[in-house]
């Protein structure tokens, strides 16, 4: 697939440009609604990154087999790619799954050397059981369940601190898929992959909806950045663009965030455009507070400039703090406390002295 193509180069040469070394391991966040859009974008850019060659039939397109690349031919070092699935994908994909994991296999019986193929390494020498456990790839809920384990702690304030939630992701995505062990749970396996991880990246297809959209993107992509800083590991933590797809984009998740922020949740007019929803917008406004509570939760960076522009554009400006007392005083509660959240939690150092006072008496400034 051409776009896969595009999205594998752009990430090989972003890494090594900006980490100083090539791409060896990757955890990829693998929802089934973009595979339902795509076709498959995602899976393929994960083999193409292993160095394989998707085969289909002429006359239909359907998948016929695959080609694992020479390394000659290839010109890099494979990349051992780990996928954390979600339940849509799980469902819904079962061929996607079986066929991933024929790769693995492939790659992993390969001889080649070490550092040019990380998968065959880590699986030498190792047969039966064994050979198993170090070739499981594909990891996500227990059958019949969903999301990460981190939802309903963020919902509720249940979480003592960063690695709580980190050990959360790690106990709810532990079951492996593939090549027989479809729900199997091995959480040190998949604890070994992502401690090792150089990078970590989830792509979204289209630009209908962002990353502060909902608290559920923070639930998986910052999960999986806890869950590494749990394991004391620190891999650079992307997040793929395809929405254009002749100019694909790859941005650090934190600046991404950041860049959501400054463009939607803080900027004035976009506001003023949900106040013409009343009650409906005003949900809008808590929801996207909902979401960057959950990425200061989560991942290693800090965006204290980012709650005092949402702050000041809600909370702390009279006619939207007005609007939301007026339409939805829910909405402003929970707003309210939110922001006392991070603020108690030492998520949030604010610059202003009158955040103080709103938060404590829940009267405006």
């Amino acid at each position: 697939m051409v776009l896969a193509g595009k999205m594998e180069k752009l990430l090989l040469t972003r890494h090594l440009q900006e980490q100083g070394e090539p791409l060896t391991r990757l955890v990829m966040d693998l929802w089934g609604s973009a595979s339902l859009r795509t076709g498959g974008e995602d899976m393929a850019l994960a083999l193409r990154l292993m160095g394989v060659e998707i085969k289909r039939a002429e006359s239909t397109g359907h998948v016929t087999g695959f080609e694992v690349i020479p390394l000659p031919v290839l010109n890099r070092p494979r990349v051992d790619v780990t996928l954390r699935i979600s339940g849509l994908f799980r469902d819904a994909f079962p061929d996607q799954i079986a066929l991933f994991d024929q790769v693995v296999s492939a790659v992993a019986n390969r001889r080649e050397p070490p550092d040019w193929n990380p998968l065959a390494a880590s699986a030498k020498g190792l047969d039966g059981e064994a050979r198993t456990r170090a070739t499981a790839r594909i990891f996500g809920a227990a059958t019949g369940t969903y999301g990460t384990g981190v939802e309903e702690a963020l919902q509720t304030g249940t979480w003592a601190d960063q690695a709580a939630l980190g050990k959360a992701w790690l106990e709810g995505s532990a079951w492996t898929y593939g090549g027989g062990r479809d729900g199997g749970q091995d959480a040190d396996a998949l604890a070994t992959l992502l401690g090792q991880a150089d990078a970590v990246l989830h792509v979204q297809d289209h630009a209908e909806t962002d990353m502060l959209e909902s608290p559920e993107n923070a639930a998986h992509e910052g999960g999986l950045a806890a869950a590494a800083a749990a394991l004391g590991a620190s891999p650079a933590l992307w997040r793929g663009d395809t929405s254009r797809p002749d100019t694909p984009r790859l941005r650090a998740t934190a600046q991404e965030v950041a860049r959501i922020v400054r463009g939607r949740l803080a900027n004035p007019r976009w506001i003023e455009g949900m106040q013409q929803h009343g009650y409906a917008g005003a949900a809008e406004l808590a929801r996207g507070l909902d979401a960057l509570h959950g990425f200061a939760a989560t991942l290693p960076e800090r965006f204290d400039q980012q709650f005092d522009m949402v702050f000041a554009a809600t909370l702390g400006d009279e006619a939207c703090d007005a609007f939301l007392q007026r339409e939805n005083p829910a909405a402003r509660e929970a707003m309210r406390a939110r922001f006392a959240d991070v603020w108690q939690r030492g998520l949030w150092h604010p610059r202003g002295n009158s955040v103080a006072q709103v938060l404590e008496s829940g009267e405006q400034a």
